[in-house]
């Protein structure tokens, strides 16, 4: 039965964390974005995310959050949320489900530990800015 079963592969859909000027901070802070570099509509797309790691010793985890997006078309880019300063020492997950067709796909993207900073940054598909991409 378990040969029966296949589980699709996601591609050209992934998070990337760009650097932006917030006028509420006076400073740039980090963004989350869920980029489709695909030729597929992306429907019902759910992320949820969450960072969780080690600090001075310490286990740290933060509270879980949700997003919902009906559809996120082909070759565009949806704006999740901001991630917080002090978050950057730990992972931060996002795990993005959604449908094309009538297929349910769905990955676990994962920044590690402060691999979010301006040293590791490339230049982001659709965005066309400076920013760290997880695929």
């Amino acid at each position: 039965m378990k040969k029966d079963i296949t589980i699709p592969e996601v591609e050209n859909v992934f998070i990337a964390a760009v650097q932006e000027w917030s006028d509420d901070f006076m400073e740039k802070v980090w963004y989350a974005y869920l980029v489709n570099d695909s030729d597929f509509n992306l429907d019902s797309v759910m992320v949820v995310s969450k960072a969780f790691g080690t600090i001075d010793g310490e286990m740290k985890k933060t509270s879980v959050l949700r997003h919902a997006f009906v559809e996120v078309p082909a070759v565009s880019v949806v704006k999740i949320e901001m991630i917080e300063k002090s978050l950057l020492v730990l992972n931060n997950e996002f795990m993005v489900t959604f449908f094309i067709g009538n297929t349910l796909y769905d990955k676990k993207f994962i920044f590690k530990s402060n691999l979010i900073n301006e040293n590791n940054t490339e230049e982001v598909p659709i965005l066309f800015v400076e920013g760290i991409m997880v695929k």
